[in-house]
């Protein structure tokens, strides 16, 4: 099982590149927003593989960050979400973007992908509601997808903000979002204590 290729970017194509190993070239798709992070051809090059076999073929598929691998590997865990249609969301939304889009249930910002329609979008917000909120990086994605223009601090305070809410007995899901609105409402620069009434509001609508 292939985890990880470094070496030299031989090429690219629209949905994949070619990584030169030692002389042997790995085909590995990628997502729009990973392929445009790529640097020349001919320069050193390293992603994180998600190696996918079949009884039909090997397909790897690359990252340059862990936060896109972690989403490509939950949005699978969807019922109608294969690689193809995950990639295609990682390539209409990044990481923290996804975080939020999920967070406030915005339906309309997932089916900017393609090949996602307004039934398997309803799918994903419902299924992964209670999961965005608790991966490995999720205080790192909230600080990001809440205050996507603001300080370490901003985003700190929101996370912080969830804490609080669930500490009071509410679902960290439904925390995660009720901040998440809370703070585009209110700005960056918003106070924990401010995070928090308004997050309550969000909830007792």
């Amino acid at each position: 099982m292939i985890g990880k290729l470094s070496g030299t970017l031989d090429s690219l194509g629209e949905t994949s590149a070619m990584i030169d190993v030692g002389g042997v070239g790995y085909v590995v798709f990628c997502s729009a927003r990973t392929l445009r992070g790529l640097p020349r051809p001919g320069e050193p090059v390293r992603l994180l593989i998600e190696t996918h076999v079949r009884e039909d073929h090997i397909h790897l598929y690359g990252f340059l960050d862990r936060a896109e691998q972690r989403w490509f590997n939950l949005l699978q865990t969807v019922q109608g979400v294969g690689a193809r249609v995950a990639l295609a969301i990682l390539s209409s939304l990044g990481p923290a973007e996804l975080a939020q889009a999920i967070a406030a249930q915005d339906k309309a910002q997932i089916t900017r992908a393609d090949g996602v329609g307004a039934k398997l979008a309803t799918r994903i917000l419902t299924e992964l509601k209670d999961k965005a909120g608790e991966l490995p990086a999720g205080r790192a994605m909230l600080a990001e997808s809440v205050a996507p223009a603001g300080t370490e601090a901003s985003g700190g305070r929101a996370a912080d903000a969830v804490s609080a809410l669930v500490n009071l007995g509410y679902r960290r899901a439904d925390a995660f979002a009720a901040v998440a609105r809370a703070a585009r409402e209110l700005g960056g620069d918003a106070g924990l204590d401010r995070l928090i009434r308004a997050g309550l509001k969000e909830l007792a609508r």
